[in-house]
Formats: C-alpha cells, sequence, structure tokens
C-alpha cells in the first residue's frame, strides 16, 4: 500500500467551507472608488471637450460628492484592516506587482487631486460666494492649472476604476476572482453608475439625455463584457466552470440575473431606450436601478469569488 500524507492549513471555519476574509466593507469600498472614478473621468473628459457650461453637473458640481464619496469607501476599508494603526506601512514602499500597493498609493494621488479640481468650481457653481482672502486665493491659483489636473484625473480615474477590478482578480485561490475581465468589467460599470449619478441628480434635461445616450453604451458593453466572463470560465479549468456555475443554477443564480443583470442592466436599458423614442419615462428611475445594480454587482462578486475555491481529487494506488 502506498501511503499519501498532505498537510494542510484548510482546517480552519474562517476558511473552509468558505472564505470569510471579507464582509460588507470591502464591497462598498470597491462601489463608491468606481462611482468616483466614472463621475471623475466624465468632468475631466466633457472640459477638455469644451462643455463644461453644457454638462455644468457632470463638470462643476458633481466633482463636490468625490471627497465625500472617497471618505465614506476609505472609511469602509479602515474598518475591514486587521491591523489598524499599521495602515501607514502601505506608503513606505511602491510594490510594481502588488495591486494593493497600486491602489494604495492611486487613492493618495486622487484625493487631494479631486478636492482642487473640485475647488477650482466653487466660483461657477456659487458666483459672487464671499470667501476668505486666502481661500480666494487659492482658487484664483488652481484655475489655470484646470486643464493639467482633467488630463492628470482621466489617466489616475482610470488606474482607480481598473484597480478595484485588478485586486480581486490577481488572487488567483479563488477561479471566480481570477479573469482579466474584472478589471475592464468595474471601470465600464464604474463609468455607467457615473453617468446614472449625473442622470439622477442633474436638473438640465439635456445634460440628462446626453448621458441616458452614453450610459445606454457602457450598458451594452457592461453585458458584453458579463457574457465573456462566463463564456471565459465555461471554456476553461474544472474549477473555473464550477465558479460559473455557481451562477448558472447555483446560489447566486437568482439574485444576480434578476437583480444586477435583468434590473440593474437590461430594465434601464430598455427604459432609456424607450425614453430616447419619445416616451414620457421618469429618468431617476434607470438612473437609481443602475446605481443600486451596481452595488449589488459587488457584493456578489466578492461574496462569490469567497465561495469559490480549487479541490483537488487525490487517488491511491493499492
Amino acid at each position: 500500500m502506498k501511503e499519501i500524507t498532505i498537510t494542510s492549513g484548510r482546517m480552519n471555519p474562517g476558511i473552509d467551507p468558505v472564505l470569510h476574509a471579507w464582509g460588507w466593507e470591502i464591497p462598498v469600498y470597491l462601489f463608491l472608488g468606481g462611482l468616483a472614478a466614472g463621475i471623475l473621468i466624465f468632468s475631466a473628459v466633457y472640459f477638455l471637450r469644451g462643455k463644461a457650461d453644457e454638462y455644468k453637473f457632470a463638470v462643476k458640481i458633481a466633482p463636490f460628492s468625490i471627497p465625500v464619496l472617497l471618505t465614506i469607501g476609505l472609511l469602509a476599508l479602515f474598518l475591514d484592516l486587521t491591523h489598524k494603526l499599521y495602515f501607514w506601512r502601505l506608503y513606505t514602499t511602491i510594490r510594481w506587482e502588488s495591486p494593493m500597493s497600486w491602489g494604495a498609493w492611486t487613492l493618495m494621488l486622487i484625493f487631494p487631486l479631486s478636492v482642487f479640481w473640485a475647488a477650482s468650481f466653487v466660483p461657477d457653481v456659487r458666483p459672487g460666494l464671499k470667501l476668505p482672502a486666502l481661500a480666494e486665493k487659492a482658487i484664483n491659483l488652481l484655475i489655470p492649472f484646470r486643464k493639467a489636473m482633467a488630463w492628470a484625473l482621466i489617466v489616475i480615474s482610470v488606474i482607480l476604476g481598473m484597480y478595484t477590478g485588478i485586486l480581486l482578480s490577481a488572487f488567483n485561490a479563488r477561479p471566480f476572482w481570477n479573469t482579466s475581465i474584472l478589471g475592464p468589467l468595474f471601470l465600464v460599470s464604474g463609468l455607467s453608475t457615473g453617468a446614472a449619478f449625473t442622470i439622477l441628480l442633474s436638473k438640465n434635461e439635456q445634460e440628462r439625455k446626453a448621458f441616458s445616450r452614453i450610459d445606454m453604451a457602457l450598458i451594452v458593453i457592461e453585458l458584453f463584457l458579463i457574457i465573456h466572463l462566463f463564456m471565459g470560465f465555461l471554456a476553461g479549468t474544472e474549477v473555473h466552470i464550477q465558479a460559473a456555475q455557481l451562477f448558472l443554477g447555483g446560489p447566486y443564480t437568482a439574485v444576480f440575473w434578476t437583480f444586477v443583470v435583468t434590473l440593474g442592466l437590461v430594465v434601464p436599458l430598455l427604459v432609456e431606450a424607450l425614453e430616447m423614442n419619445g416616451y414620457h419615462l421618469p429618468a431617476q428611475l434607470p438612473a437609481a436601478l443602475v446605481l443600486t445594480g451596481g452595488l449589488i454587482l459587488r457584493f456578489i462578486v466578492v461574496d462569490a469569488g469567497q465561495s469559490s475555491r480549487w479541490l483537488y481529487k487525490f487517488m491511491t494506488h493499492f
């Protein structure tokens, strides 16, 4: 008889049968990070295209929400940390191969830059507002650098939007996360939620219609990426097929295809298409559904990734 000894650290209630490393904090952080990236990309792009007055909410007003969104997201991330007093050690080195290092430095750069970007629009949003002399002087110094800040924001925001997916895909031990599609999927989803944010809160009908058209295109791309995600899994190894089956008859089937795909993508796409064709429908409905679907997407992806795992079959020969 041939004897095989297997040493494993999996006999841990925090690992088997399901990984319990991340709770609600991470999907909230991923959602708010993607939303902030989407808002900033649209603001910077349309500023550079000379449409700051035409799309006033998207370019000048929406950026004021970014410090709030990032603060809440970073607070959620901080609550998730086990060793909270040592978070600063992320900034003592740069590891090019580490998505966590990329994310830490990206957030460090984008937070103050987004504050400067929003501050530069204070005179446009609130003309005649009396500010302290020092604040007014600082804003006047920022205004000539808007173009440079816009280009920097586009680059950093794209990194932030993709990083939220790459952070998960770097975990090779979790088959559902181990796909290159998550980065582009989360970026497109962040752009879609950013467009939905403008549709939901803008008071300019022309602006809402323009961003509805943008959102329709983004939804189509997002649906394509989701289909491609599962096609890739089903053409992969056994563990990747098992990861796909979590959503194709498994425990995540109903919630994913109902709340993310149907209510979060397909219904908003149909409603926005009807509105473009002259039907008077509340523009806030598809926007609210897109935002809700984007949040649920992060929760499901994070949870499903922790449920998927590598299982090995061992055979002994006598």
